[in-house]
Protein backbone atom coordinates (compact mmCIF):
# COMPACT_ATOMS: atom_id res chain seq x y z
CA UNK A 1 0.00 0.00 0.00
CA UNK A 2 0.99 3.54 -0.53
CA UNK A 3 0.87 4.20 3.05
CA UNK A 4 1.59 1.10 5.17
CA UNK A 5 1.79 2.84 8.36
CA UNK A 6 -1.65 4.79 7.51
CA UNK A 7 -3.91 3.04 9.83
CA UNK A 8 -1.30 3.56 12.61
CA UNK A 9 -1.71 7.62 12.55
CA UNK A 10 -4.89 8.44 11.21
CA UNK A 11 -8.72 8.29 12.48
CA UNK A 12 -11.51 7.40 10.65
CA UNK A 13 -13.27 10.21 9.37
CA UNK A 14 -16.45 10.46 7.56
CA UNK A 15 -17.95 13.27 5.88
CA UNK A 16 -21.12 14.85 7.87
CA UNK A 17 -24.26 14.35 6.99
CA UNK A 18 -26.96 17.58 6.68
CA UNK A 19 -27.75 18.28 9.73
CA UNK A 20 -30.71 16.36 10.97
CA UNK A 21 -33.48 19.28 11.17
CA UNK A 22 -32.05 21.05 8.01
CA UNK A 23 -32.66 17.68 5.71
CA UNK A 24 -35.81 16.80 7.13
CA UNK A 25 -37.39 19.92 5.26
CA UNK A 26 -36.58 17.99 1.95
CA UNK A 27 -36.35 14.50 -0.04
CA UNK A 28 -32.40 16.03 -1.23
CA UNK A 29 -30.02 13.18 -0.33
CA UNK A 30 -28.66 13.83 2.88
CA UNK A 31 -25.07 12.79 2.85
CA UNK A 32 -22.50 15.12 1.63
CA UNK A 33 -18.98 15.12 -0.01
CA UNK A 34 -15.77 14.79 1.70
CA UNK A 35 -12.49 17.03 0.50
CA UNK A 36 -10.13 15.13 -1.77
CA UNK A 37 -7.35 15.69 0.79
CA UNK A 38 -9.00 13.87 3.37
CA UNK A 39 -10.32 10.80 1.15
CA UNK A 40 -6.50 10.04 0.49
CA UNK A 41 -5.89 10.18 4.18
CA UNK A 42 -8.57 7.98 4.22
CA UNK A 43 -7.61 5.71 1.49
CA UNK A 44 -4.09 5.62 3.45
CA UNK A 45 -5.69 3.82 6.23
CA UNK A 46 -6.14 0.58 4.27
CA UNK A 47 -2.84 -1.33 5.61
CA UNK A 48 -0.94 -3.88 3.86
CA UNK A 49 -3.12 -6.38 5.26
CA UNK A 50 -1.66 -9.76 3.46
CA UNK A 51 -4.69 -11.20 3.42
CA UNK A 52 -7.59 -8.33 2.67
CA UNK A 53 -11.04 -10.35 3.85
CA UNK A 54 -13.01 -7.46 2.73
CA UNK A 55 -13.22 -8.52 -0.34
CA UNK A 56 -13.92 -12.18 -0.11
CA UNK A 57 -18.29 -11.96 -0.13
CA UNK A 58 -18.16 -15.29 2.06
CA UNK A 59 -21.44 -16.57 4.11
CA UNK A 60 -20.30 -16.88 7.61
CA UNK A 61 -23.30 -17.38 10.12
CA UNK A 62 -25.94 -16.67 6.78
CA UNK A 63 -24.56 -13.36 6.39
CA UNK A 64 -22.27 -11.60 4.10
CA UNK A 65 -18.57 -11.29 5.24
CA UNK A 66 -16.87 -8.80 2.79
CA UNK A 67 -17.82 -7.86 -0.80
CA UNK A 68 -20.39 -10.14 -2.29
CA UNK A 69 -18.94 -8.82 -5.69
CA UNK A 70 -15.64 -9.17 -4.47
CA UNK A 71 -14.54 -5.48 -4.94
CA UNK A 72 -11.08 -5.03 -5.25
CA UNK A 73 -11.10 -2.62 -2.53
CA UNK A 74 -7.01 -2.67 -1.45
CA UNK A 75 -6.28 -1.79 -5.00
CA UNK A 76 -8.82 1.41 -5.13
CA UNK A 77 -7.74 2.77 -2.36
CA UNK A 78 -4.04 2.34 -2.95
CA UNK A 79 -5.24 4.35 -6.51
CA UNK A 80 -6.67 7.37 -4.43
CA UNK A 81 -3.59 7.38 -2.21
CA UNK A 82 -1.62 8.36 -5.21
CA UNK A 83 -4.41 10.43 -6.86
CA UNK A 84 -5.31 7.96 -9.41
CA UNK A 85 -8.71 9.09 -9.27
CA UNK A 86 -9.71 7.37 -13.22
CA UNK A 87 -7.53 4.20 -12.56
CA UNK A 88 -9.55 3.66 -9.58
CA UNK A 89 -12.78 3.93 -10.93
CA UNK A 90 -11.50 1.18 -13.88
CA UNK A 91 -10.93 -0.75 -10.89
CA UNK A 92 -14.10 -0.44 -9.27
CA UNK A 93 -16.27 -0.90 -12.61
CA UNK A 94 -14.40 -4.16 -13.16
CA UNK A 95 -16.21 -5.44 -10.54
CA UNK A 96 -19.38 -3.45 -9.90
CA UNK A 97 -21.80 -2.10 -12.68
CA UNK A 98 -23.26 0.80 -10.20
CA UNK A 99 -20.86 1.82 -7.28
CA UNK A 100 -23.01 4.88 -7.21
CA UNK A 101 -25.55 2.96 -6.14
CA UNK A 102 -24.11 0.76 -3.61
CA UNK A 103 -21.76 3.29 -2.53
CA UNK A 104 -25.26 4.96 -1.17
CA UNK A 105 -27.37 1.67 0.28
CA UNK A 106 -25.06 -1.23 0.86
CA UNK A 107 -24.86 -1.36 4.36
CA UNK A 108 -21.16 -2.15 3.84
CA UNK A 109 -20.07 -5.78 4.95
CA UNK A 110 -16.83 -5.07 3.61
CA UNK A 111 -15.78 -2.52 6.49
CA UNK A 112 -17.64 -5.14 8.93
CA UNK A 113 -14.56 -7.40 7.23
CA UNK A 114 -11.90 -4.89 7.25
CA UNK A 115 -8.63 -6.06 9.10
CA UNK A 116 -7.99 -2.82 10.34
CA UNK A 117 -11.49 -3.28 12.24
CA UNK A 118 -10.21 -5.70 14.15
CA UNK A 119 -8.73 -3.55 16.85
CA UNK A 120 -9.61 0.19 16.00
CA UNK A 121 -12.26 1.36 13.29
CA UNK A 122 -12.62 -0.05 9.86
CA UNK A 123 -11.23 1.56 7.30
CA UNK A 124 -14.61 4.70 5.16
CA UNK A 125 -14.82 1.72 2.26
CA UNK A 126 -18.30 3.07 1.69
CA UNK A 127 -17.38 6.73 1.22
CA UNK A 128 -14.12 6.07 -0.66
CA UNK A 129 -16.39 3.88 -3.04
CA UNK A 130 -18.83 6.38 -3.52
CA UNK A 131 -16.36 9.34 -4.38
CA UNK A 132 -14.82 7.87 -7.05
CA UNK A 133 -18.00 7.32 -8.88
CA UNK A 134 -19.49 10.34 -8.21
CA UNK A 135 -16.03 12.00 -9.23
CA UNK A 136 -16.09 9.92 -12.59
CA UNK A 137 -19.59 11.51 -13.45
CA UNK A 138 -18.44 14.90 -12.56
CA UNK A 139 -15.24 14.53 -14.66
CA UNK A 140 -17.14 13.17 -17.40
CA UNK A 141 -15.58 9.48 -17.31
CA UNK A 142 -18.66 7.23 -17.05
CA UNK A 143 -19.79 7.54 -20.96
CA UNK A 144 -22.07 4.95 -22.75
CA UNK A 145 -20.14 2.30 -24.07
CA UNK A 146 -22.09 0.14 -26.92
CA UNK A 147 -21.03 -2.99 -27.77
CA UNK A 148 -18.44 -2.98 -31.08
CA UNK A 149 -20.76 -5.80 -32.79
CA UNK A 150 -23.88 -7.71 -31.71
CA UNK A 151 -24.43 -11.65 -31.45
CA UNK A 152 -27.47 -11.76 -33.33
CA UNK A 153 -28.47 -13.97 -29.94
CA UNK A 154 -31.85 -11.84 -28.16
CA UNK A 155 -31.78 -11.79 -23.97
CA UNK A 156 -35.17 -10.84 -21.83
CA UNK A 157 -34.70 -9.72 -18.47
CA UNK A 158 -38.03 -9.81 -16.47
CA UNK A 159 -37.55 -6.93 -13.52
CA UNK A 160 -34.93 -3.95 -13.72
CA UNK A 161 -34.13 -4.05 -9.85
CA UNK A 162 -30.59 -4.42 -8.68
CA UNK A 163 -30.17 -8.14 -10.18
CA UNK A 164 -32.03 -7.03 -13.60
CA UNK A 165 -30.09 -3.95 -14.01
CA UNK A 166 -26.72 -5.90 -13.45
CA UNK A 167 -27.59 -8.44 -15.92
CA UNK A 168 -29.21 -6.08 -18.59
CA UNK A 169 -25.63 -4.08 -18.61
CA UNK A 170 -23.32 -7.53 -18.60
CA UNK A 171 -25.73 -9.50 -21.12
CA UNK A 172 -25.25 -5.73 -23.39
CA UNK A 173 -21.71 -5.23 -22.38
CA UNK A 174 -20.61 -8.64 -25.08
CA UNK A 175 -23.14 -8.03 -27.70
CA UNK A 176 -26.63 -9.64 -27.08
CA UNK A 177 -29.78 -7.81 -27.65
CA UNK A 178 -31.45 -7.13 -24.47
CA UNK A 179 -34.98 -6.05 -23.28
CA UNK A 180 -35.70 -5.49 -20.04
CA UNK A 181 -39.38 -5.61 -18.60
CA UNK A 182 -41.02 -3.86 -15.76
CA UNK A 183 -43.90 -3.51 -14.54
CA UNK A 184 -43.52 -0.27 -13.05
CA UNK A 185 -44.20 2.94 -14.69
CA UNK A 186 -40.16 3.49 -14.11
CA UNK A 187 -37.32 1.27 -14.17
CA UNK A 188 -35.66 0.28 -11.15
CA UNK A 189 -37.22 -2.06 -9.21
CA UNK A 190 -36.47 -1.76 -5.66
CA UNK A 191 -33.90 1.11 -6.39
CA UNK A 192 -36.82 2.89 -8.08
CA UNK A 193 -39.65 2.82 -5.40
CA UNK A 194 -38.14 0.42 -2.59
CA UNK A 195 -35.28 3.14 -1.70
CA UNK A 196 -36.85 6.82 -0.32
CA UNK A 197 -34.97 9.54 -2.48
CA UNK A 198 -33.11 10.79 -0.04
CA UNK A 199 -31.17 7.76 0.73
CA UNK A 200 -30.30 7.21 -3.06
CA UNK A 201 -31.85 10.22 -5.65
CA UNK A 202 -34.13 8.62 -8.57
CA UNK A 203 -33.45 11.52 -11.40
CA UNK A 204 -29.80 12.26 -10.50
CA UNK A 205 -28.39 8.76 -9.47
CA UNK A 206 -30.97 5.87 -10.78
CA UNK A 207 -32.55 7.53 -14.04
CA UNK A 208 -28.94 8.52 -15.19
CA UNK A 209 -27.26 5.19 -15.00
CA UNK A 210 -30.79 3.68 -17.09
CA UNK A 211 -30.20 6.47 -20.02
CA UNK A 212 -26.50 5.53 -20.04
CA UNK A 213 -27.81 1.51 -20.58
CA UNK A 214 -30.37 3.24 -22.83
CA UNK A 215 -27.89 4.75 -25.20
CA UNK A 216 -25.72 1.37 -24.66
CA UNK A 217 -28.34 -0.47 -26.98
CA UNK A 218 -30.54 -1.80 -24.01
CA UNK A 219 -34.05 -1.63 -24.34
CA UNK A 220 -36.68 -0.92 -21.15
CA UNK A 221 -40.41 -2.14 -21.57
CA UNK A 222 -42.49 -0.47 -18.43
CA UNK A 223 -45.89 -1.10 -17.46
CA UNK A 224 -45.87 -4.51 -18.78
CA UNK A 225 -46.43 -7.54 -16.07
CA UNK A 226 -44.92 -10.89 -18.06
CA UNK A 227 -47.89 -13.18 -17.77
CA UNK A 228 -50.36 -10.46 -17.70
CA UNK A 229 -49.93 -8.03 -20.52
CA UNK A 230 -47.18 -10.56 -22.07
CA UNK A 231 -47.61 -13.97 -22.56
CA UNK A 232 -45.30 -16.11 -21.04
CA UNK A 233 -45.25 -18.26 -24.21
CA UNK A 234 -44.97 -15.06 -26.23
CA UNK A 235 -41.91 -13.96 -24.02
CA UNK A 236 -39.66 -17.64 -24.76
CA UNK A 237 -40.66 -17.22 -28.61
CA UNK A 238 -39.52 -14.12 -29.15
CA UNK A 239 -35.89 -14.17 -27.08
CA UNK A 240 -33.31 -16.89 -27.14
CA UNK A 241 -32.84 -16.88 -23.21
CA UNK A 242 -35.05 -15.40 -20.14
CA UNK A 243 -33.52 -14.14 -17.33
CA UNK A 244 -36.08 -13.91 -14.10
CA UNK A 245 -34.93 -10.76 -12.03
CA UNK A 246 -38.17 -10.16 -10.27
CA UNK A 247 -37.56 -10.10 -6.95
CA UNK A 248 -38.93 -10.67 -3.72
CA UNK A 249 -41.94 -8.23 -3.33
CA UNK A 250 -44.72 -10.45 -1.49
CA UNK A 251 -44.41 -8.68 2.17
CA UNK A 252 -44.83 -10.21 5.31
CA UNK A 253 -48.05 -8.89 6.50
CA UNK A 254 -49.23 -9.16 10.15
CA UNK A 255 -53.08 -10.82 10.77
CA UNK A 256 -53.77 -9.33 14.27
CA UNK A 257 -56.96 -8.01 15.18
CA UNK A 258 -58.14 -5.22 13.28
CA UNK A 259 -55.54 -5.58 10.38
CA UNK A 260 -58.64 -4.52 8.39
CA UNK A 261 -58.69 -1.03 9.24
CA UNK A 262 -57.85 1.89 7.22
CA UNK A 263 -54.59 3.66 8.15
CA UNK A 264 -53.12 0.21 8.55
CA UNK A 265 -50.05 -0.17 5.17
CA UNK A 266 -47.52 -2.73 3.90
CA UNK A 267 -44.44 -0.66 4.24
CA UNK A 268 -43.35 -0.77 0.23
CA UNK A 269 -46.94 0.56 -0.35
CA UNK A 270 -45.88 3.72 1.67
CA UNK A 271 -42.48 4.12 0.27
CA UNK A 272 -43.31 3.28 -3.28
CA UNK A 273 -45.95 5.61 -3.98
CA UNK A 274 -44.46 8.38 -2.06
CA UNK A 275 -41.43 8.37 -4.81
CA UNK A 276 -43.90 7.95 -7.40
CA UNK A 277 -45.67 11.50 -5.88
CA UNK A 278 -42.61 13.09 -5.54
CA UNK A 279 -41.79 11.99 -9.17
CA UNK A 280 -45.14 12.84 -10.89
CA UNK A 281 -44.93 16.31 -8.44
CA UNK A 282 -48.40 14.92 -7.00
CA UNK A 283 -49.55 14.67 -3.62
CA UNK A 284 -48.48 11.55 -1.44
CA UNK A 285 -51.50 9.31 -1.97
CA UNK A 286 -50.12 7.74 1.81
CA UNK A 287 -49.83 10.93 4.24
CA UNK A 288 -48.33 10.58 7.59
CA UNK A 289 -49.22 14.72 8.14
CA UNK A 290 -50.60 15.37 11.68
CA UNK A 291 -50.64 11.95 12.34
CA UNK A 292 -48.98 9.82 14.79
CA UNK A 293 -46.90 6.60 13.68
CA UNK A 294 -46.72 3.25 14.74
CA UNK A 295 -43.40 1.32 12.68
CA UNK A 296 -43.50 -1.86 13.10
CA UNK A 297 -39.91 -3.63 11.90
CA UNK A 298 -36.29 -2.19 13.25
CA UNK A 299 -34.61 -3.09 9.59
CA UNK A 300 -33.55 -0.68 7.14
CA UNK A 301 -37.25 -0.65 5.63
CA UNK A 302 -38.49 0.51 8.85
CA UNK A 303 -35.96 3.01 9.36
CA UNK A 304 -36.78 4.20 5.83
CA UNK A 305 -40.48 4.43 7.25
CA UNK A 306 -39.65 6.58 10.10
CA UNK A 307 -37.37 8.84 7.87
CA UNK A 308 -40.04 9.81 5.31
CA UNK A 309 -43.12 9.91 7.84
CA UNK A 310 -40.81 12.97 9.50
CA UNK A 311 -40.79 14.45 6.01
CA UNK A 312 -44.79 14.53 5.84
CA UNK A 313 -44.72 15.91 9.21
CA UNK A 314 -45.87 13.01 11.65
CA UNK A 315 -46.56 14.31 14.87
CA UNK A 316 -44.68 11.18 16.22
CA UNK A 317 -42.95 8.04 14.79
CA UNK A 318 -42.83 5.41 17.13
CA UNK A 319 -40.68 1.98 16.07
CA UNK A 320 -41.59 -1.49 17.35
CA UNK A 321 -38.65 -3.95 17.17
CA UNK A 322 -39.04 -7.10 18.70
CA UNK A 323 -35.66 -8.36 19.17
CA UNK A 324 -33.75 -7.30 21.81
CA UNK A 325 -31.28 -3.54 21.71
CA UNK A 326 -27.99 -4.96 19.94
CA UNK A 327 -24.68 -4.19 21.59
CA UNK A 328 -22.72 -1.32 21.09
CA UNK A 329 -19.37 -3.30 20.69
CA UNK A 330 -19.03 -6.76 19.29
CA UNK A 331 -19.88 -9.78 21.76
CA UNK A 332 -17.02 -12.78 22.29
CA UNK A 333 -19.37 -14.71 19.93
CA UNK A 334 -19.62 -12.52 17.09
CA UNK A 335 -15.92 -11.94 16.31
CA UNK A 336 -14.21 -10.64 13.15
CA UNK A 337 -14.88 -10.83 10.49
CA UNK A 338 -18.41 -11.75 10.90
CA UNK A 339 -20.75 -9.19 10.17
CA UNK A 340 -21.08 -6.57 13.87
CA UNK A 341 -23.94 -7.28 15.40
CA UNK A 342 -24.03 -4.30 17.07
CA UNK A 343 -26.44 -1.49 17.47
CA UNK A 344 -26.60 0.74 14.67
CA UNK A 345 -28.14 4.40 14.56
CA UNK A 346 -29.68 5.22 11.39
CA UNK A 347 -30.59 8.56 9.60
CA UNK A 348 -34.47 7.79 10.52
CA UNK A 349 -33.30 7.54 14.05
CA UNK A 350 -31.01 10.25 13.95
CA UNK A 351 -34.03 12.43 12.67
CA UNK A 352 -36.29 11.23 14.87
CA UNK A 353 -34.19 12.15 18.03
CA UNK A 354 -33.58 15.70 16.53
CA UNK A 355 -37.02 16.17 15.79
CA UNK A 356 -38.94 14.53 19.16
CA UNK A 357 -36.33 14.32 21.59
CA UNK A 358 -35.62 10.80 21.41
CA UNK A 359 -34.57 7.31 20.04
CA UNK A 360 -38.10 5.93 18.22
CA UNK A 361 -37.45 2.33 18.90
CA UNK A 362 -38.81 -0.16 21.12
CA UNK A 363 -36.77 -2.85 21.70
CA UNK A 364 -38.49 -6.69 23.10
CA UNK A 365 -41.94 -4.91 21.76
CA UNK A 366 -44.59 -6.51 19.74
CA UNK A 367 -48.14 -5.44 18.40
CA UNK A 368 -51.18 -7.62 19.70
CA UNK A 369 -53.88 -6.12 18.08
CA UNK A 370 -54.98 -2.95 15.93
CA UNK A 371 -57.72 -0.41 17.24
CA UNK A 372 -59.88 1.14 15.21
CA UNK A 373 -62.36 4.60 15.38
CA UNK A 374 -66.68 4.48 14.68
CA UNK A 375 -65.76 5.06 10.89
CA UNK A 376 -63.01 2.28 10.53
CA UNK A 377 -59.69 4.41 10.89
CA UNK A 378 -57.12 2.89 13.33
CA UNK A 379 -56.58 5.13 16.05
CA UNK A 380 -54.45 2.75 18.61
CA UNK A 381 -52.28 0.28 18.43
CA UNK A 382 -51.88 -2.31 21.66
CA UNK A 383 -48.42 -3.24 22.58
CA UNK A 384 -46.49 -5.40 24.79
CA UNK A 385 -43.47 -6.16 25.82
CA UNK A 386 -41.77 -9.98 24.61
CA UNK A 387 -38.87 -12.16 26.33
CA UNK A 388 -37.38 -14.60 24.10
CA UNK A 389 -37.37 -18.04 25.66
CA UNK A 390 -36.46 -21.83 24.37
CA UNK A 391 -39.30 -24.26 24.01
CA UNK A 392 -39.77 -27.54 23.62
CA UNK A 393 -37.86 -27.74 20.46
CA UNK A 394 -34.69 -25.88 21.88
CA UNK A 395 -36.43 -23.44 20.07
CA UNK A 396 -35.93 -19.61 20.79
CA UNK A 397 -39.46 -17.96 20.55
CA UNK A 398 -40.88 -14.96 21.94
CA UNK A 399 -43.42 -14.83 24.96
CA UNK A 400 -45.52 -11.95 26.63
CA UNK A 401 -44.39 -10.08 29.56
CA UNK A 402 -47.24 -10.56 31.81
CA UNK A 403 -48.62 -6.70 33.02
CA UNK A 404 -46.96 -5.32 30.11
CA UNK A 405 -49.72 -4.23 27.85
CA UNK A 406 -49.47 -0.78 26.79
CA UNK A 407 -51.90 0.86 24.27
CA UNK A 408 -50.36 3.96 22.52
CA UNK A 409 -52.28 6.43 19.98
CA UNK A 410 -51.90 5.76 16.01
CA UNK A 411 -53.48 7.29 13.28
CA UNK A 412 -50.50 5.13 10.80
CA UNK A 413 -49.38 1.96 11.25
CA UNK A 414 -46.74 0.96 8.77
CA UNK A 415 -45.47 -2.82 8.42
CA UNK A 416 -41.85 -3.07 7.62
CA UNK A 417 -41.57 -6.91 8.31
CA UNK A 418 -39.44 -8.42 5.62
CA UNK A 419 -40.52 -10.27 2.70
CA UNK A 420 -41.61 -13.77 2.05
CA UNK A 421 -41.08 -14.88 -1.68
CA UNK A 422 -41.11 -13.62 -5.01
CA UNK A 423 -44.51 -13.20 -6.49
CA UNK A 424 -46.03 -16.30 -7.07
CA UNK A 425 -48.28 -15.30 -9.69
CA UNK A 426 -45.62 -14.76 -12.10
CA UNK A 427 -43.60 -18.02 -11.19
CA UNK A 428 -47.08 -19.84 -11.67
CA UNK A 429 -47.37 -18.36 -15.41
CA UNK A 430 -44.48 -20.12 -16.23
CA UNK A 431 -44.76 -22.95 -14.62
CA UNK A 432 -41.46 -22.90 -12.80
CA UNK A 433 -39.82 -25.06 -9.99
CA UNK A 434 -39.79 -23.73 -6.54
CA UNK A 435 -38.00 -24.42 -3.32
CA UNK A 436 -39.82 -24.45 0.07
CA UNK A 437 -39.33 -21.03 0.63
CA UNK A 438 -41.86 -20.28 -2.77
CA UNK A 439 -38.34 -19.01 -4.53
CA UNK A 440 -37.36 -19.77 -7.91
CA UNK A 441 -35.37 -23.12 -7.88
CA UNK A 442 -32.26 -22.45 -9.25
CA UNK A 443 -28.77 -23.57 -8.22
CA UNK A 444 -26.79 -20.61 -7.09
CA UNK A 445 -24.24 -19.78 -10.22
CA UNK A 446 -25.20 -21.72 -12.76
CA UNK A 447 -28.84 -19.97 -12.13
CA UNK A 448 -30.84 -22.71 -14.59
CA UNK A 449 -34.50 -23.51 -13.44
CA UNK A 450 -36.14 -26.25 -14.94
CA UNK A 451 -37.92 -24.32 -18.02
CA UNK A 452 -35.31 -24.68 -21.11
CA UNK A 453 -33.93 -21.37 -21.57
CA UNK A 454 -34.93 -19.31 -18.55
CA UNK A 455 -33.09 -18.41 -15.61
CA UNK A 456 -33.48 -16.94 -12.28
CA UNK A 457 -31.22 -14.72 -10.23
CA UNK A 458 -31.69 -12.22 -7.32
CA UNK A 459 -33.92 -12.31 -4.42
CA UNK A 460 -36.17 -14.29 -6.73
CA UNK A 461 -34.06 -17.06 -6.38
CA UNK A 462 -32.04 -16.70 -3.02
CA UNK A 463 -34.60 -14.30 -1.19
CA UNK A 464 -34.99 -10.96 0.61
CA UNK A 465 -31.36 -9.91 0.57
CA UNK A 466 -28.87 -7.19 0.38
CA UNK A 467 -28.36 -4.74 -3.30
CA UNK A 468 -25.08 -5.76 -3.37
CA UNK A 469 -25.94 -10.34 -3.62
CA UNK A 470 -28.47 -9.04 -6.18
CA UNK A 471 -25.52 -7.19 -8.11
CA UNK A 472 -23.18 -10.43 -7.35
CA UNK A 473 -26.59 -12.50 -9.14
CA UNK A 474 -27.51 -10.60 -12.10
CA UNK A 475 -23.60 -10.67 -13.11
CA UNK A 476 -23.64 -14.25 -12.79
CA UNK A 477 -26.81 -14.71 -14.64
CA UNK A 478 -25.62 -12.95 -16.85
CA UNK A 479 -22.78 -15.24 -17.49
CA UNK A 480 -24.15 -17.86 -17.53
CA UNK A 481 -26.79 -17.12 -20.16
CA UNK A 482 -24.03 -15.54 -22.43
CA UNK A 483 -22.39 -19.37 -21.50
CA UNK A 484 -25.45 -20.97 -22.38
CA UNK A 485 -25.95 -18.95 -25.81
CA UNK A 486 -22.13 -19.02 -27.09
CA UNK A 487 -20.84 -22.21 -26.20
CA UNK A 488 -18.21 -19.71 -23.55
CA UNK A 489 -17.73 -17.05 -21.84
CA UNK A 490 -15.83 -13.93 -21.18
CA UNK A 491 -17.70 -12.48 -18.31
CA UNK A 492 -16.62 -12.84 -14.91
Amino acid sequence: MGKPTGFLEYLRELPLDRPALERIKDWNEFHTAMDPKALRTQAARCMDCGIPWCHTGAMIGGMASGCPIHNLIPEWNDLIFRGLWREALERLHKTNNFPDFTGRVCPAPCEGSCTVGMNGMPVTIKNIEVSIIDKGWEEGWVVPQPPAKRTGKKVAVVGSGPAGLCAAAQLNRVGHSVTVFERADRPGGLLMYGIPNMKLDKEKIVLRRIRQLEAEGVVFVCNTEVGKDLSVEQLRKDFDAVALCAGATQARDLPLEGRDLKGIHLALEFLGSNTKALLDKTPAPISAAGKHVIVIGGGDTGTDCVGTSIRHGAVSVTQVEIMPKPPLERLPNNPWPEWPKVLKTDYGQEEAAAKFGADPRIFLTTAKRFIGDAEGNVKEVHLVQIEWSKNEKGQFVPKEVAGSDKIVPAQLVLLALGFLGPDQALLESLNVERDARSNVKATFEKYTTNIPKVFAAGDCRRGQSLVVWAFNEGRGVAREIDRFLMGETVLP
